[in-house]
């Protein structure tokens, strides 16, 4: 049987079609994006709108205020907003933010281009149109109302693509290099957020012997990269291989650049743990320092002093709760509410931490200081609730204000564990250069309990030396949000 020749023009087309795939396959998100794009727009007048019908019924009795003309006036300032917060939001990359952005996150996003939004918004429209008059608090109004409505459409637009994600419509395929550990830690947290709308297709991994990973089907070799992407219809990769050297890295993302494709990829232990590198000098000399802690000086006394704040507040407000819970404890179980456990502090100086007593008395008589465990049956019904939802920890208040802890920081660990972590965990003592918080970056990226030590480190490390009272006021926003519960809390 004789094959039809092929045409040059067809082999032109299936070339063109070729290259031009790699192009379109960056285009299976535009529903996403110029969905929230419109709904940004309308957010943008919806802003202005309110501000004026908010001003104008709020200001109605007060005849020393300027009138406000009526809104089919403010033509000229509603064009003008909605182009200058759309040409801020664009290149303030609001378009491109990471889908598994936090909300306190996108709130802090929003917040800045907003507030630089509207500052252009009636700056411009000053000089454009001297003479459209508007009262001078209308900024401050269409500042508070525009924020509001792109925080609200923009969390319900999330809301509604989670759930379509969740559902499995237009997700990216995502293929991960490396089926070793960090690839398998990898595969979990994708499986366990569905919302952020993540499909894996494989793995890519040279191990022989090995057909699949945490349920995952490896489906060829790290040489076959390429082709694997091609064939799969892949939109991102994410290479897992934190120990691959920088010349096989190389090859790797020169394999799959061709492809036209994301590429993302977890960085090594040493980046992690390292923290900036500070370039300082000596005599001329340059050196480089990959140890400086940020927490120093006036920050520590703006830390401290944020720390006092706080603590008395919540200790004051949740009196009759920390009541309630004595009360429920000492009537199930006999024995004290409270328990001082001995932890490491600022400087590895151990201080007696308070909890509320969530195990019968004795618990560790026998088996001496070891990991609490999933339904573990040491603790009682009151206690099995406490832990769940973080209540045993709110006399830690109590050491916050005694200056033992802070509501932020590295969490302290027993003195029996910190001895074995420390000889085998590269600067783990380095975390006890601050003190010890009731929260912590590590826990509100769910590492707590009897999780990855090294993970956690890193995790405590990149806080300390990247710290600042806003990172303070976003861990404890995620704690709150997250209400008290964690996964690994038992």
């Amino acid at each position: 049987m004789s094959h039809a020749p092929v045409h040059p023009h067809d082999t032109r087309l299936a070339q063109g079609w070729h290259e031009l795939r790699p192009a379109l396959r960056h285009r299976h998100g535009w529903p996403e994006r110029v969905s929230l794009v419109a709904l940004d727009v309308a957010a943008f007048a919806a802003g202005l709108r309110l501000a004026h019908a908010l001003f104008t019924r709020l200001t109605f009795d007060d005849p020393t205020l300027v009138t406000l003309p009526q809104f089919t006036a403010f033509g000229a300032l509603l064009g003008t907003q909605v182009g200058v917060m759309a040409v801020v939001f664009f290149l303030g990359q609001m378009y491109h933010l990471p889908r598994g952005t936090s909300r306190v996150d996108l709130a802090v996003y929003v917040l800045r281009a907003v507030s630089i939004g509207v500052i252009l918004t009636f700056a411009l429209t000053t000089f454009l149109f001297p003479d459209l008059a508007y009262a001078r608090r209308l900024p401050f109004y269409d500042w508070a109302t525009t924020l509001a409505c792109v925080m609200g459409l923009r969390l319900a637009h999330r809301a509604i693509w989670g759930a379509l994600w969740r559902a499995g419509w237009a997700r990216a395929r995502v293929l991960i290099v490396g089926a070793g550990a960090a690839g398998q830690d990898l595969i979990t947290r994708i499986h366990r957020r569905p919302e952020l709308g993540y499909a894996i297709v494989g793995l890519v991994d040279d191990t022989p012997a090995r057909s699949k990973a945490r349920g995952v089907p490896i489906v060829g070799r790290t040489s076959e990269l390429g082709t694997l992407v091609d064939v799969h219809h892949v939109d991102e990769v994410i290479i897992a291989m934190p120990e691959a050297s920088r010349q096989a890295l190389i090859g790797l993302i020169s394999q799959v650049q061709r492809e036209g494709v994301s590429i993302r990829m977890l960085p090594d232990v040493f980046q992690l743990m390292a923290g900036e590198l500070q370039i300082s000098a000596l005599d001329g000399l340059p050196l480089l320092s990959v140890r400086d802690v940020a927490l120093r000086g006036w920050r520590q006394t703006l830390k401290r002093g944020f720390d006092v704040v706080v603590s008395v507040a919540i200790l004051i407000g949740l009196a009759p709760l920390m009541v309630l819970l004595g009360i429920l404890i000492k009537l199930e179980s006999p024995g004290p509410a409270f328990y001082v456990q001995e932890r490491m502090g600022l400087d590895a100086r151990p201080f007696p931490m308070l909890k509320f007593r969530s195990m019968r008395i004795g618990a560790e008589a026998a088996s001496g200081a070891v990991w609490a465990r999933r339904d573990d049956p040491r603790r009682t019904r009151v206690g099995r609730f406490m832990r769940e939802h973080n209540l045993d920890e709110l006399p830690q208040f109590i050491n916050v204000l005694l200056g033992h802890m802070s509501i932020v920081g590295p969490r302290p660990e027993r003195p029996e564990f910190v001895s074995e972590f420390r000889r085998h965990m590269p600067r783990y003592m380095e975390r006890h250069r601050e003190k010890g918080g009731i929260t912590g970056w590590a826990q509100v990226n769910g590492l707590r309990g009897n999780t990855s030590i090294e993970a956690r480190t890193q995790y405590d490390l990149y806080y300390i030396e990247n710290w600042s009272l806003l990172l303070d006021v976003k861990i404890i926003l995620k704690t709150v949000l997250s209400g008290f519960h964690d996964p690994n809390a038992y």
